[in-house]
């Protein structure tokens, strides 16, 4: 999570489709998502400098580092992807970013398939698989319309990219689409009422005597790329109400403790966390 004016933490992101190869089809991403686009275009997701320090871009250790700051950072990607579960499957994620979590689906015997938002990510996820003799069809497109029949796939995972959308409502529409009967969609989104966005508050507002500003324009103008959301739990449910079942777990994070005292970190409830991880099915 990076802040803006931040210098460590985690960045997100996904948008004309590319092939294999990565030659542009001339799609032109919605003028909504280009200022999202310019901004994860400057770097993947994970990839920045206080993680990798000075280590060769693309090397062999260079992901090794990204991925194990990942994890360090987000342990419970596992638990909720359950990736071993799902092989032999047709997976579509959505947002590659550094390709952490793609590598870990295609490990596991998934048929990956993958859209980004930027082609600087889809270019880091096909180097960070092909050093694992890996891979998977990358394209670079806007998600607010995907490039696939539908009900194409078994699974859609997600994880931290729809709320940077300008449309995320379309995003889960097409989410829908390209999901088989019964399809599973993982993934994840902010939450609104978090203790992240509680400094966020005290940093940009409080501190600036400008206590009234609502914690949707603070996530929107200081957290990661223009425009960013954050929901409740009620909302998520409203935004996956097309589906059969959605089931939501708000969960604390690191990010949500970090310049708290460790005592105190330890009375912190999961309503207080800055993720709503969601699994819903068609």
């Amino acid at each position: 999570m990076i802040e803006k004016g931040g210098d460590n933490g985690m960045r997100i992101a996904h948008g004309s489709p590319v092939t294999e190869q990565g030659t542009a089809t001339g799609r032109s991403e919605s003028s909504q998502n280009e200022g999202v686009r310019q901004y994860w275009d400057q770097e993947a997701c994970g990839t920045y400098k206080s993680v990798v320090g000075a280590l060769p871009e693309l090397s062999r250790e260079w992901f090794a580092q990204v991925e194990q700051h990942r994890y360090a950072m987000e342990p419970f990607i596992h638990t909720f992807a359950q990736f071993p579960a799902h092989r032999g499957k047709t997976m579509l994620e959505v947002g590659v970013g550094a390709g952490t979590d793609h590598l870990q689906w295609a490990r596991a015997g998934a048929v990956c398939h993958g859209v980004d938002l930027t082609q600087r990510a889809i270019d880091t996820t096909r180097a960070h698989l092909a050093l694992h003799g890996l891979s998977s069809l990358l394209q670079r497109i806007d998600a607010e319309t995907l490039p696939f029949p539908d009900a194409s796939f078994d699974v859609v995972y997600s994880w931290g990219v729809i709320h940077h959308s300008a449309h995320p409502e379309q995003i889960i529409r097409e989410i829908r689409r390209v999901l088989k009967p019964n399809g599973t969609f993982i993934g994840m989104l902010y939450a609104r009422h978090s203790l992240v966005l509680f400094k966020l508050w005290i940093k940009h507002a409080l501190l600036k005597g400008r206590p009234w500003r609502s914690w949707t324009e603070l996530v929107a103008h200081h957290m990661e790329s223009p425009g960013t959301k954050a929901y409740t739990l009620p909302e998520v449910q409203r935004l996956w109400s097309k589906f059969s079942s959605c089931d939501t777990r708000q969960i604390l994070t690191p990010y949500d403790g970090n310049r708290f005292p460790r005592w105190m970190r330890r009375l912190f409830p999961d309503r207080w966390g800055w993720f709503i991880v969601i699994t819903a099915r068609k």
